[in-house]
């Protein structure tokens, strides 16, 4: 029984040791979002705050992101006043409330993979204090140590109570509507 016992510790051990946590360097990543119009489309920057990967035998397990909503960014409009504008309309109760939600996370909880390239991955995307989850496709690479993950996350908007001037809740808006999607471009950039 002692035997049997030790084994199984030891081989515990190897398994966790072979299971690695691979922190994601916050500078060289980056998540891009797009917003739809009637009239046209918006995009910009959400920083992220911490992100981690989960990778053992060259493949992902799991992993999570944090966002800095209070620091959302508009890039696509040059006019200072213009972009204020935008960036402080998004940050209000109309859309992202990050006074008060400042952080938006997502959290892992499957990637399926056939190569340990191309990945489907779900987890659990929380805006707002508000928990639901997504599925979308990623790329995963890793090139002389370092492991790039890169994905489009759409989400619907409506699901985490941002509904201006959205064409499901509101008739009437005409060229004045805003599309439910929002895209997440993600690239999380870590060191094997």
């Amino acid at each position: 029984m002692k035997i049997f016992t030790l084994f199984a510790a030891l081989a515990l051990t190897s398994f966790t040791m072979a299971s690695k946590v691979a922190t994601v360097d916050t500078t060289e990543s980056t998540i891009t979002w797009t917003a739809k119009k009637v009239t046209g489309q918006h995009h910009g920057k959400v920083p992220i705050t911490s992100a981690t990967l989960d990778y053992q035998n060259n493949r992902i397990l799991g992993g999570n992101f944090e966002m800095d909503m209070t620091s959302l960014t508009v890039e696509d409009i040059t006019d200072p006043g213009m972009n204020k504008k935008l960036s402080d309309h998004l940050k209000s109760d109309d859309f992202f409330s990050v006074e008060k939600y400042n952080k938006s996370t997502f959290n892992v909880t499957d990637a399926k993979t056939s190569d340990g390239k191309a990945y489907q991955i779900t987890g659990d995307l929380t805006i707002k204090g508000i928990t639901k989850p997504v599925t979308f496709p990623a790329t995963v690479s890793v090139n002389g140590g370092k492991i790039t993950a890169t994905g489009k996350l759409t989400f619907d908007r409506t699901h985490y109570d941002i509904k201006f001037r959205s064409g499901s809740y509101f008739e009437n808006l005409a060229d004045k509507m805003i599309y439910d999607d929002v895209e997440l471009d993600v690239k999380l950039v870590a060191s094997e």
